[in-house]
């Protein structure tokens, strides 16, 4: 019996390709061009995890996922642009659009672009709830070895002293790192508790998979934007390997449960079926 796609899974698929794209266009660009892209992928890339969200838990937590990344996430750059704590001393410009007490509207979206990603990457490896919380706020701190240096040399925002820092990445300080371990340990705790498991069993609903295809995209199209394009070898490097440390591990397990079952893959893989009691 054939079904019909549902109005939400088909805008996820199509939203999927529209911020795919954009990605693809976004290291070719140039200029404000390029500045508008930024923009347009985060606030998309956001989207795909709020629906994502909405479709495998339902509407009320996805909007509860969106409060619990964006806004704390949003208060926490306040904080770090107004005092250096959690991260450093740095400063916002408009590049990525305008701003709010000196931080980029937009930048609340970008926790929680990347905040969903790494919850599902860490459901589908690890099993105990502290776990899980460790390794999602890991997932997502690795995502930001890409991203900071990338959007640096956009001019997104200026380091003020940016040492001591990675080696080859010169425009980045650790104590960034260290902020961000520091928050998405929260945030990553606030994510697994607010969103719960994926409803299991009903025709149209899409589990973690989904959200785990999302981290190993990142994963390699960030490292190819930096390598290829961007001529940031060393931040492309230390990304990977980040990043990696979750991604390997996923793919592993990926094969092992294609293997396995070959059907359903997004719906069930790569973590186990997980359903409430009755």
């Amino acid at each position: 019996m054939s079904h019909r796609p549902r109005p939400a899974g088909l805008a996820l698929a199509v939203l999927t390709v529209v911020v795919v794209g954009l990605q693809i266009a976004w290291p070719l660009a140039e200029g404000t061009s390029n500045q508008r892209l930024t923009v347009l992928i985060v606030v998309g890339f956001a989207a795909l995890t709020v629906l994502h969200v909405a479709i495998s838990r339902g509407p009320a937590r996805a909007v509860l996922y969106l409060l619990v990344t964006a806004v704390p996430g949003f208060l926490v750059e306040v904080l770090g642009t107004h005092t250096g704590i959690p991260f450093g001393d740095y400063t916002y410009s408009d590049v990525i659009g305008p701003r709010l007490l000196s931080v980029p509207i937009v930048v609340a979206l970008a926790w929680t672009m990347l905040c969903w990603p790494a919850a599902c990457a860490a459901r589908a490896l690890v099993r105990s709830p502290l776990g899980r919380v460790l390794l999602g706020a890991w997932a997502t701190t690795a995502g930001d070895l890409f991203l900071d240096p990338q959007l640096v040399s956009l001019g997104a925002w200026t380091w003020h002293d940016p040492s001591p820092h990675l080696p080859g990445v010169p425009t980045v300080p650790l104590s960034n790192y260290a902020g961000w371990l520091l928050v998405t340990l929260v945030l990553s705790a606030l994510v697994q508790l607010v969103t719960g498991p994926a409803r299991a069993g009903r025709p149209g609903r899409l589990g973690d998979g989904y959200g785990v295809g999302l981290y190993l995209w990142s994963w390699v199209a960030w490292a190819t934007a930096l390598f290829v394009f961007l001529d940031q070898p060393a931040a492309a490097g230390w990304g990977f390997l980040g990043m990696g440390t979750v991604a390997v591990p996923l793919v592993v397990v990926l094969v092992r449960r294609a293997c396995a079952a070959p059907t359903g893959l997004l719906a069930v893989a790569p973590g186990r079926s997980e359903r409430r009691p009755r």
